[in-house]
């Protein structure tokens, strides 16, 4: 009788999961009917030409855009950039850059390749490709401007300082190593930065630098993840693995479906399981950089000294479709070992009517404890052991970073200044008012929410009102306001505007050496190291 009602049971809930599929993908197919035969008509009778290939593309990605910014679609030419950005290799000039109306904007040259060599410089605007002007072109094409094959000949027009400069270059191969910098800060402390895991070379790079600085005496390390915005699931296993046993779980993963739920745990013997290890992050470190240094403090292997991470404790995946198109979806969280997700944005219960989306952080947090019983807690990254020695950002200061005003002040000093020293260079306090004044009179990219919706304001009423004196006294005490609030943050943005000059003038390894003599936050970590007893005091209980 009881194995009666056992079958009953079962064989009415087998029917209710096979009804509540069956609703769930006749909901799917009616929804794709509905638009198949809007987009059918649209071609057919709408007024103007449409073009059907540009039309899908924006309809999916608005599609997408109410979900979390890490699901897109990509179009053909979407996939092949993609790809250029997960192998880290591609033909081009070898520049950073952003795009402006006027053209590409050259924000940072990479040493030794074509755009070095030619003698570009941080900076130079280029305005015209072989001929075509690139005035008033949309970002996405001017991304296509300086990439092809490599051998392509390229002639190039920019703008430096308003003069008008010809040059000729190929593009090439432009291998981008997610080691940019590693050496020796003093006999036994080693430093090693790591900028991204896109790159397939991640582990095996990391594991070089580890191992040639033991053989210059390495005994300490001081691992770089500032900035660093993730990338491969694998490499942040792997590396992990340098530092901790075999057998280990570093990551799980838990998604709807069973196979996107899993355990990751280590398959090799560490690199070095003992030596002390100082791991730097900041509120840019985010997704893979979480997944090493959530670990490494979960196991008490590392001491993490810095800000708290970003907070992306989502997981994508590549999924292949038609004709050549593909989408990244999110299809998991992931967890530390000791059980916490770092995930930061609740994108589930994203407000409808402001599209604001809430944060756990501001929530409950639970707490979970390490291997040695530390206490740490889920929700808005990872918390680091040991907090760095500047003050912390407000919102302002924050939308000053994102800006490119630091990069626009640091061209204008390098042209204006004095010959500098790449290793004793200090922006002073006395010039930081320099860099205000520069925000006042002149920048024009650093702008709040405050300016933007007074100066929409100012626009719909100033052709019936004479109140241009007015607004200009007004705009100037918003300006004036948050270069107050900036100001609280000035040794952050010494230290940025530093960095910035110094880049600019001696590439990116040139600030990378700057930083191991100058970096409070190195400089930190190096005195953490030396005092044994306080490092191992972090991470007892």
């Amino acid at each position: 009788m009881r194995n009666k009602k056992t079958i009953l049971w079962l064989s009415v809930a087998v029917i209710a999961v096979f009804f509540s599929f069956q609703s769930r993908f006749f909901e799917i197919a009616k929804q794709i009917e509905i638009y198949n035969n809007l987009f059918k008509e649209l071609n057919i009778n709408y007024i103007d030409e449409i073009n059907p290939g540009d039309l899908t593309d924006r309809t999916i990605k608005n599609t997408l855009k109410n979900l979390d910014p890490y699901t897109n679609f990509y179009n053909e030419q979407d996939v092949e950039d993609a790809r250029i950005r997960r192998e880290g290799e591609y033909g081009g000039i070898g520049i950073l850059s952003h795009y402006s109306k006027k053209g590409i904007t050259i924000s940072e040259i990479d040493k030794g390749f074509p755009a070095d060599k030619a003698g570009l410089k941080a900076g130079d605007i280029i305005i015209n490709v072989n001929g075509q002007n690139l005035e008033g072109l949309e970002k996405e094409q001017l991304s296509q401007i300086l990439k092809g094959t490599p051998g392509k000949e390229l002639s190039l027009e920019i703008e430096r300082k308003k003069e008008r400069i010809k040059i000729s270059l190929k593009l090439d191969k432009i291998v981008l190593s997610p080691v940019p910098f590693f050496d020796m800060i003093d006999d036994q402390t080693g430093y090693i930065v790591l900028t991204s895991f896109i790159s397939q070379k991640a582990t095996e790079e990391v594991k070089k630098a580890v191992e040639t600085l033991k053989d210059r005496g390495m005994t300490k390390l001081v691992f770089d993840l500032r900035s660093n915005p993730g990338g491969s699931l694998f490499d942040a296993i792997n590396i992990t693995n340098l530092f901790i046993p075999k057998g280990e779980k570093v990551v799980d993963t838990r998604g709807k479906i069973s196979k996107n739920s899993r355990v990751y745990t280590t398959s090799k013997e560490p690199l070095d399981a003992e030596m002390p290890v100082v791991v730097l992050i900041d509120d840019r470190s985010a997704s893979a950089s979480e997944i090493v240094s959530g670990a490494l403090q979960d196991y008490d292997r590392a001491v993490i000294l810095g800000e708290r991470s970003y907070g992306k404790g989502l997981v994508q995946r590549y999924f292949d479709l038609t004709y050549g198109t593909q989408a990244k979806i999110t299809i998991s969280k992931y967890y530390t070992p000791s059980g916490r997700c770092i995930q930061e944005l609740d994108y589930a219960n994203r407000d409808v009517k402001t599209g604001k989306v809430p944060k756990f952080s501001e929530g409950t947090v639970q707490k979970f404890t390490t291997k040695n019983g530390r206490t740490v807690y889920d929700g808005g990254g990872v918390t680091p052991d040991v907090k760095t020695s500047y003050s912390e950002k407000n919102e302002t200061t924050k939308a000053l970073l994102n800006s490119q005003a630091i990069f626009n002040f640091a061209n204008v000093y390098i042209n204006t200044s004095q010959p500098i020293d790449s290793l004793t260079f200090k922006f002073k306090e006395s010039e930081f008012n320099e860099f205000k004044n520069y925000l006042l009179v002149s920048d024009t990219t650093f702008v709040t929410k405050d300016e933007k919706m007074f100066k929409k304001a100012y626009e719909t009423v100033k052709e019936t009102n004479n109140i241009k004196n007015e607004y200009e006294k007004l705009l100037m005490k918003l300006k004036e306001e948050k270069i107050k609030k900036i100001s609280e943050n000035k040794d952050i943005l010494l230290t940025s505007i530093e960095n910035e000059i110094i880049k600019n003038a001696f590439y990116r390894e040139g600030m990378y050496k700057h930083q191991l003599k100058n970096d409070k936050t190195i400089q930190q970590a190096v005195t953490l190291l030396n005092n044994k007893t306080k490092y191992n005091s972090i991470l007892k209980k």
